[in-house]
């Protein structure tokens, strides 16, 4: 007679189960049988399915997602790290969420494709309905303080996804129109969206029906029509910007000049940056791919992740503006210069110096390990 108690007979059984469809399967595991068909069940790495894609203008589109069981929910805001296979190689890049949690429980993201970029490009141009992608938890601290307030958003071209996504949870638009909710009540939001030309400017339909419902106010601007935003004409058209506090998301040179602006009047400033703005520049050097054998001259104006992706190196990467820390790896030896304020890192043999290779270039002869 079995001396085992139910539980631990039951794990037995389990445990031989394991075994013998490990067996079955060598030289594949269970696991990978059942990615096939459940590859977003609960355990599993963490995946999405895109169910739908939606164009909003002629080179952006919205995404969405189902994500896997381990999703872990996000606040409005935030970002999320997307991974997809491009050409056999899996790329990562950062998207701004684009909704507020969902009774269906899916994500969206928005996609802008820029020139020569190989993930947006792919992601708007080429993805369908039922592709698989990778997925990290949500991450940010671009969101909205919880007890209300006098707020100005400022945001230019794609800039406008995380803000999107915080306006959709305060105001859900359904087909009867926009739902007033309680939690809405303490936010006074006051919207300059600045875009090319009004074709461009996403989500404009979205912003328009809050400032008819009177729950935001819209100060749309477009390059085409107003010339460049000028930040010194906040005070213009928003006239009690004192009063305010500023959010804003858009190309380095708006929040470089909006930081100057704010600092000067004492004003506060929230900032997202979605892409990189190179400030300074190196001399460039050898730069030497140790695990991988290869060796390529660089500029002292291109990251040393580009650098990498463009010999063949399969390099680790995230938002590519220096926030998530995707990208980092050890510099064994060498000089990389911040491409943001030019300050140098260097390393000896044996440093193993981690570096965000986003964000710096060579200035001299450098060793990555990868």
């Amino acid at each position: 007679m079995s001396l085992l108690s139910p539980s631990r007979r039951r794990d037995s059984w389990r445990d031989r189960a394991i075994r013998l469809a490990g067996l079955a399967t060598t030289p594949l595991l269970p696991d990978d049988y059942l990615d096939l068909f459940h590859p977003l069940r609960s355990g599993a790495p963490l995946r999405g399915r895109i169910v739908e894609v939606q164009p909003e203008t002629r080179d952006a589109a919205t995404l969405v997602i189902q994500p896997g069981g381990d999703w872990a929910g996000h606040v409005p805001g935030q970002y999320v790290r997307i991974g997809i296979d491009v050409d056999g190689v899996r790329q990562w890049r950062a998207y701004s969420l684009t909704h507020g949690p969902r009774p269906d429980g899916r994500i969206s993201v928005t996609v802008k494709a820029v020139p020569d970029g190989m993930v947006s490009n792919h992601l708007v141009r080429r993805a369908k309905a039922g592709t698989l992608v990778h997925l990290e938890q949500a991450a940010g601290e671009f969101v909205l303080p919880t007890e209300g307030g006098k707020l100005l958003f400022v945001t230019a071209g794609s800039g406008i996804t995380p803000v999107i996504g915080m306006l959709r949870n305060l105001y859900p638009v359904t087909d009867s129109g926009v739902v007033r909710l309680p939690r809405s009540e303490a936010y006074d939001i006051v919207v300059v969206h600045v875009a090319p030309t009004e074709p461009d400017s996403i989500f404009l339909d979205n912003l328009r029906e809050l400032h008819d419902a009177g729950l935001i106010q819209l100060v749309a601007r477009y390059d085409d029509q107003h010339g460049v935003l000028d930040v010194s004409e906040l005070a213009t058209l928003v006239p009690d910007l004192q009063d305010r506090t500023t959010f804003a998301c858009g190309p380095g040179g708006l929040l470089d000049a909006l930081g100057r602006h704010h600092d000067e009047l004492g004003l506060s400033l929230f900032t997202e940056q979605f892409r990189l703005t190179t400030l300074v520049t190196g001399d460039g050097g050898e730069v030497s791919f140790t695990d991988s054998g290869v060796h390529v001259e660089a500029d002292g104006t291109t990251p040393l992740l580009d650098v990498g992706e463009s010999a063949g190196v399969l390099m680790p990467s995230g938002c590519r503006m220096g926030v998530c820390f995707g990208c980092v790896l050890p510099l064994r030896e060498g000089v990389v210069r911040d491409l943001r304020d030019g300050r140098l890192t260097t390393a000896v043999e044996g440093d193993n110096v981690n570096i965000q290779t986003c964000i710096n270039a060579a200035a001299g002869n450098c060793h990555l390990d990868v």
